[in-house]
């Protein structure tokens, strides 16, 4: 530094010291700078005080000589104490060389500085305030500095600012958020502990109401909870504990909406191996339940947001626990905001406005592009945005139905989605069925599909619930069409019965559809049928899916929906099957389910006795399609009494192909013949004179049996059967009475053509013998598949 430069008011001596490499000589110069100052504030001379200022800030502190440097920070210090309270006048000038000195390379000059910037800020107190930002920019650089005397030193800073923040009410929050945001994403470990104490103190603060810009921080406190150190993620903790404690004192002043993106992006793990990760999605997914509770129905329009990141959560395994129980509670707090009045929109909607229709499907109140097409493929779910609202006009609430489809859709097509997910995304789906079933029926075209091909499902929760939903697509009033299939048979409509008992919590529907014309009652609509059709479909291209599973679907069925809907449907559709083997598997499998599941009880009891037309309707509706596989069709005149009939069937049973499948079938028959379903059918027996032709039929069957167990069975069955004059009894009104019961059951049967049947059943059987020799035409039968 050039000593002959004028300096003044600074001495020469002064000067000298300043330059001085001894840190005691720049201290003697320092006393004398304060001195000089202390005259000059006293002479109110403040010209001359900004000038020592400028000299010391230009020449020293900024100088490029290192030992001027330290000199001028030195002085700078003393300026500040000779001030005292009217040192916030020059504070700028004070600061700002102060604090570049910070990005100095000497490691002593950084040390200097901090301890210079100290005894500024120490006696200038609240007045610094206003240059807050340029003090927390400098202290959050210092806060990562590697070296250790330095970091000490800008701790000590530390403190005292936040004393001051602490004890003052002139903090501007506002100017100093922005800073904050953008040092909030630092990955220093030390500047992150910085900045978690910094907010952790403003939180605390009674006058500074951080709560309001916390959108703003929200993100960057989730990217510090996932800091290696334990310490800092601990501090995060408590931080974001006590800004939870807020948000609940104070809900109506939270802005959840603004918040909830950040939320949903944490709730989902990038990296599973990152234990920090695990952290942070509790956290977040904790932050969404209280949200959820705390905003209730104001989070509707972004419950698709919310679903993207609850629904993963739920597979979790007990790795998890926390997390998946956090979740599931999010899952079911969502999905009872949803009620009935969010569809009623759609009567608002279509009182004011005149809906327009595109391929059958009515268009949604919303904007077209935000609607889920119905008439797209499966597949065709893409990825969305989160927590866009339906409609960002309105006032009132709206649920984001299209937006929740969409999500509920993608995870239930996605095969990677895990069990306890997939129940979810259908406890879901029946849930919004129940609630919103108008609004609902204009995705099912979309859905349908999805919920055919979940029957496949590994899991047996997984298609009860799948059942549920389809179950309730097939009976909700909202689904009345007058585009249903035809369910007409040969000679009969097919009519639908009603359940027993109502669905709990199904609305009533009281919309203008109800009324139109539809193949079925108000409580079976046109997609039952569309659903009897496509579930046969899948049987027949899925053949293991009908061996491992049929039996069980159908079974569930029959309890979710009338047992006689359920088979009078499929027996009017196998009775057009083209595919005669499929056909006649299936009329096995449902012959099977009729004769043997606890569920079709009801139905077995309207069969038994053929006393109405409608249960002779049932039974000759059945019977078309019976025929497709002989041994079903006599089962079924024997679970109706129709022993007459049965045994003119056995007759032409020499006129078929019998393979070892046919016999196994007999087999199974005779032990069906001995089990509790046909007790009834055994204690006949005894009333020879009045079922002859039941013991023909039995004997029949005997005929048609190798010499097996099922011979020997059925044989000693018939050689028990009593001589016809022993069974009179002395009693002969007991005898008239049963003879007039058979004549009763007889003309009761009269309401059935069974010559017409008998004719059916022989063209049926044709046609299925044309088939195999087609067959045999083309491919040589298996030896061992039939009997010679």
């Amino acid at each position: 530094m050039n000593t002959e430069k004028d300096f003044s008011p600074l001495t020469p001596n002064i000067v000298r010291a300043l330059n001085d490499k001894l840190y005691e000589k720049r201290k003697v110069a320092a006393l004398e700078i304060e001195k000089l100052v202390r005259e000059f504030v006293a002479q109110n001379n403040s010209t001359q005080i900004r000038h020592v200022i400028q000299i010391l800030a230009s020449e020293f502190a900024l100088s490029q000589h290192p030992h001027s440097r330290k000199g001028g920070l030195i002085g700078l210090a003393a300026c500040s104490i000779a001030l005292g309270k009217d040192s916030g006048l020059y504070l700028k000038e004070l600061i700002e060389p102060v604090l570049t000195c910070f990005n100095d390379s000497d490691s002593r000059l950084r040390y200097y500085a901090c301890e210079a910037l100290y005894n500024i800020v120490k006696v200038a107190r609240g007045a610094v305030l206003p240059h807050f930002n340029l003090l927390f920019d400098g202290l959050s650089k210092l806060a990562a500095d590697p070296d250790p005397n330095v970091k000490s030193g800008s701790e000590l800073l530390d403190r005292l600012l936040k004393d001051i923040v602490t004890e003052s009410n002139k903090f501007d929050l506002v100017a100093f958020v922005p800073l904050l945001r953008e040092r909030i994403y630092s990955n220093n470990q030390y500047a992150r502990q910085f900045i978690i104490s910094w907010i952790h103190v403003l939180e605390s603060v009674p006058d500074i109401n951080l709560l309001d810009y916390l959108p703003e921080i929200l993100d960057g406190l989730f990217q510090i909870l996932g800091d290696n150190s334990k310490e800092i993620r601990r501090t995060c903790e408590v931080v974001l504990g006590e800004f939870l404690k807020e948000i609940k004192k104070t809900p109506s002043d939270v802005k959840f909406a603004e918040m909830a993106n950040i939320l949903v992006i944490h709730c989902q793990v990038a990296d599973e191996t990152k234990l920090t990760n695990d952290l942070i999605q509790l956290t977040a997914m904790t932050w969404m339940r209280e949200f959820i509770q705390l905003a209730g129905r104001a989070v509707l329009p972004y419950s698709s947001g919310i679903l993207t990141a609850v629904l993963p959560c739920l597979s979790y395994d007990d790795r998890k626990k926390n997390t998946k129980e956090a979740a599931s509670a999010c899952n079911h707090s969502l999905m009872k905001l949803v009620t009935p009045e969010d569809d009623e929109e759609v009567e608002k909607s279509e009182s004011t406005e005149s809906p327009t229709k595109e391929d059958g499907q009515p268009k949604t109140e919303v904007d077209s592009n935000d609607m889920l097409n119905a008439s797209q493929e499966s597949v065709g779910f893409s990825n969305i945005s989160f927590f866009t609202p339906a409609s960002a006009d309105r006032p009132q609430v709206t649920l984001d139905l299209d937006g929740i489809v969409q999500v509920l859709g993608r995870h239930l097509h996605d095969s990677s989605t895990g069990m306890m997910t997939r129940i979810a995304v259908l406890k879901w789906l029946y849930h919004l069925y129940i609630k919103t079933p108008r609004k609902m029926f204009r995705h099912t075209d979309s859905l349908f599909p999805m919920l055919l091909k979940t029957l496949s499902d590994e899991s047996d929760e997984v298609i009860l619930k799948d059942l549920e939903v389809l179950a309730e697509i097939a009976s909700s009033p909202a689904g009345q069409s007058d585009q249903g299939g035809s369910c007409d048979s040969a000679d009969n409509k097919l009519v639908l019965k009603v359940p027993e008992g109502a669905k709990p919590g199904q609305q009533p529907f009281t919309g203008s559809k109800a009324a139109d014309s539809s193949p079925s009652t108000p409580s079976m609509n046109s997609y039952f049928y569309k659903f009897m059709i496509n579930l046969l479909k899948r049987f027949s291209l899925e053949r293991k899916l009908l061996e491992n599973r049929g039996a069980f679907i159908i079974r569930q069925l029959c309890l979710l929906l009338h047992a006689e809907n359920i088979f009078h449907s499929m027996a009017d559709i196998l009775l057009k099957e083209e595919d005669l083997k499929f056909a006649s598997t299936m009329v096995q499998t449902l012959n099977t389910i009729l004769l043997t599941s606890a569920e079709l009880f009801q139905l077995r009891n309207q069969l038994k006795d053929l006393h109405t037309q409608e249960s002779c309707a049932l039974f000759c509706c059945l019977y078309r399609s019976w025929c497709h596989n002989p041994v079903a069709t006599v089962s079924l005149c024997f679970l109706t009494q129709n022993y007459k009939h049965a045994y003119d069937l056995i007759q032409k049973f020499g006129d078929l192909e019998v393979t070892v499948d046919f016999l196994m079938e007999v087999d199974k028959l005779v032990q069906l013949i001995e089990s509790p379903i046909f007790t009834y059918l055994r204690l006949q027996l005894l009333d020879v004179e009045n079922n002859p032709y039941l013991i023909k039929a039995l004997y029949g069957l005997l005929m048609l049996l190798p010499q097996s167990q099922a011979f020997q069975l059925l044989s000693h069955r018939l050689r028990c059967v009593p001589n016809p004059e022993l069974m009179r009894t002395v009693d002969e009104s007991k005898y008239m009475d049963s003879k007039q019961q058979v004549a009763s059951k007889h003309a009761s049967h009269n309401q059935v053509d069974y010559n017409e049947l008998l004719q059916h059943f022989d063209r049926v059987q044709s046609k299925h013998l044309e088939v195999r020799h087609q067959r045999s035409g083309r491919a040589s039968d298996h030896p061992d598949r039939k009997l010679m």
